[in-house]
């Protein structure tokens, strides 16, 4: 289907990465935006180097910006002390100085000008070749290059300003060619769309060789285009991308058994990963953990508990965690029953099984203290790893390196994290196509093809299953024997489906999706409304002591203890929100001030 020779391409590839270092000893190169032409850039090894940097740009933590974007939509509590913040993003105060805003315009037009001097000596090297080969090499080059200046623009384009952004699709070389003047949205669009077409008719399904794993791929580019045209609701353009995604076996596609896959350093780069970001702390240690150039994060730092070695500045919102704990699971599914001791609470004398305490995929998305299943920091079980003081009642486990250490402290420097950011993966493809097809029309067909989207994805996780009793691919399956038109199938997908199985993925998943269904404003008022208050929890520890984790089980309602503490999220955005102002981030002022012709 492609038009290069992939195979031929990749084995001439795996002998450049090899002669200038791969993997992640390819960080290690020097930045070639350093270098003049006249050193630089003169064959395909100079292009694959300048190609390195435009993955180490797009590495810069603040291009997802993932903390801050989740605190604009109904995610995430910023932090610890309920029931006070001052966090802009959260109370929709920000304004044009805020550093999470300067930082995401300057990362994104990092990528940008890397990306440009790739495609511009590129695109100069083929016409100076003369053999096929040489072009074929050159031609995929490019082609990385324009995905990532694509990706980079439809960021912008999604984030600031509605989508009205200078474009560059050049070098500049004197002073002046960097004060670009705001080319409109349809433009923006236009642009990144041509970018991200050349990425997918030019790369390659898959890559071979171990020294390839992490580069992107036409699967990364049809799930870019497919996304845009969805925000855009040309639902019937983005459903063909998306089905090319599900049903094309060149690209080796398929959701994963185990949705901790997806979170887990040993899941990286599995069959359901499409985009995902690499990182290391086996490199570069002599950085400041927050420099733009190092090849680690610090995300989990910012998940984990205090006493983990964590800042915990960011926690599930409280309908969130409700909404994991209510979870219903399908008891017909053997994953879903976990050994006991004969006279524990739930045990099956017979079989000595006892049902999960929650989902499969609330255990593995966040960190609650009566989860008795699933263990947390050291193998310890989440009441024993972490005390839950301070109103903290749960925890992203996403992000976090639970799974591999005692404690984030255990990781030396301390304060980074390897673990690779999953952009897109194939759930979130499952999920996208399902809207196409409610949205495409609101005929059974479409509703039916929707449903057995969402269900494969409920069904990966051991979750009873959505529709009537005994339909679709797992008629023995617990279903909640509802049956759903389109729009109560869009209300699920909104409000259960895409925000359970995403929380904190991706770019701005959860902010964009409430944003262009134009709920957000409404959503910030009927969650200001619910109450919740926090229960104790008595258990018996690690050394068979009574221990008991105060104000720590979440609960819906009113508070039955007097003057008891209550949980109330988003008052203030409630109130603060306004779609023109808050809609999109403005153009940073530090930019406005810098360029003339945004002034005009």
């Amino acid at each position: 289907m492609k038009k290069l020779i992939v195979k031929k391409i990749a084995v001439a590839l795996l002998l450049i990465i090899s002669s200038t270092a791969c993997s992640d000893d390819y960080l290690e190169e020097t930045n070639p935006n350093e270098l003049s032409t006249g050193s630089f850039w003169k064959n395909n090894v100079d292009l694959n180097g300048g190609l390195t940097a435009v993955y180490n740009a797009f590495k810069n933590t603040s291009v997802f910006n993932i903390v801050s974007d989740n605190h604009r939509a109904d995610m995430s509590w910023p932090g610890f002390g309920r029931p006070n913040t001052q966090n802009s993003f959260y109370l929709q105060t920000f304004n044009d100085s805020e550093n999470d805003i300067r930082n995401k315009w300057s990362a994104l037009y990092t990528v940008i000008f890397r990306a440009n001097q790739v495609i511009a000596n590129g695109e100069r090297l083929i016409e100076t070749y003369d053999d096929q080969d040489n072009i074929d090499f050159a031609t995929l080059i490019i082609a990385q290059a324009k995905f990532f200046r694509g990706i980079a623009y439809t960021y912008l384009y999604n984030m600031f300003n509605q989508g009205s952004v200078p474009i560059f699709d050049f070098v500049p070389e004197a002073e002046s060619d960097f004060y670009q003047p705001l080319s409109t949205a349809e433009e923006v669009k236009a642009f990144y769309l041509a970018d991200l077409e050349f990425a997918y008719e030019n790369l390659p399904p898959v890559w071979d060789g171990n020294a390839n794993v992490g580069r992107v791929t036409a699967a990364a580019a049809a799930a870019e285009l497919g996304r845009s045209y969805l925000y855009e609701e040309d639902y019937t353009t983005a459903a063909v991308y998306f089905n090319d995604i599900i049903t094309n076996g060149e690209y080796g596609r398929s959701l994963v058994d185990n949705i901790n896959d997806n979170f887990s350093e040993a899941g990286e780069f599995n069959s359901e990963s499409i985009l995902e970001v690499s990182y290391s702390i086996n490199f570069k240690s002599e950085l400041n953990p927050y420099d733009s150039q190092n090849v680690s994060n610090v995300l989990s730092r910012i998940f984990a508990p205090a006493n983990l070695g964590g800042f915990r500045a960011s926690l599930p919102s409280a309908w969130l965690q409700m909404a994991y704990k209510s979870e219903e699971l399908d008891m017909n599914d053997p994953r879903n029953f976990v050994p006991c001791e004969d006279g524990t609470e739930g045990c099956d004398p017979v079989t000595l099984m006892r049902p999960r305490s929650y989902s499969l995929r609330a255990s593995y998305s966040v960190a609650l203290v009566d989860d008795k299943d699933t263990p947390y920091y050291g193998g310890l079980s989440t009441a024993d790893a972490t005390i839950f003081n301070n109103k903290e009642t749960a925890y992203f486990r996403k992000y976090t390196n639970w799974a591999t250490v005692t404690s984030e402290n255990d990781i030396v420097p301390n304060t980074r994290s390897g673990l690779n950011i999953r952009l897109v993966r194939l759930a979130d493809i499952y999920l996208m196509l399902a809207e196409c097809l409610i949205k495409g029309g609101t005929d059974d067909g479409g509703v039916e093809q929707a449903m057995a989207l969402i269900n494969e994805v409920r069904h990966r996780s051991a979750l009873k299953l959505i529709g009537p009793d005994g339909s679709g691919a797992y008629p023995s399956a617990d279903h909640d024997n509802i049956t759903y038109d389109a729009n109560s199938l869009m209300e699920h997908l909104m409000y259960v489906e895409r925000p359970l199985e995403l929380a904190e993925e991706g770019h701005a998943v959860r902010f964009i999706d409430l944003r262009r269904w134009g709920i957000l404003k409404d959503r910030f008022q009927d969650l200001s409304q619910k109450r919740y208050w926090a229960d104790n929890y008595p258990f018996i520890d690690k050394e068979g002591k009574s221990v008991t984790r105060w104000g720590s089980v979440l609960k819906e309602g009113e508070s039955p203890i007097a003057n008891g503490f209550m949980f109330i999220d988003y008052a203030q955005a409630a109130v603060n929100y306004n779609e023109s102002i808050h809609g999109y981030y403005p153009i940073p002022n530090s930019e406005v001030t810098a360029n003339p012709n945004l002034n005009n």
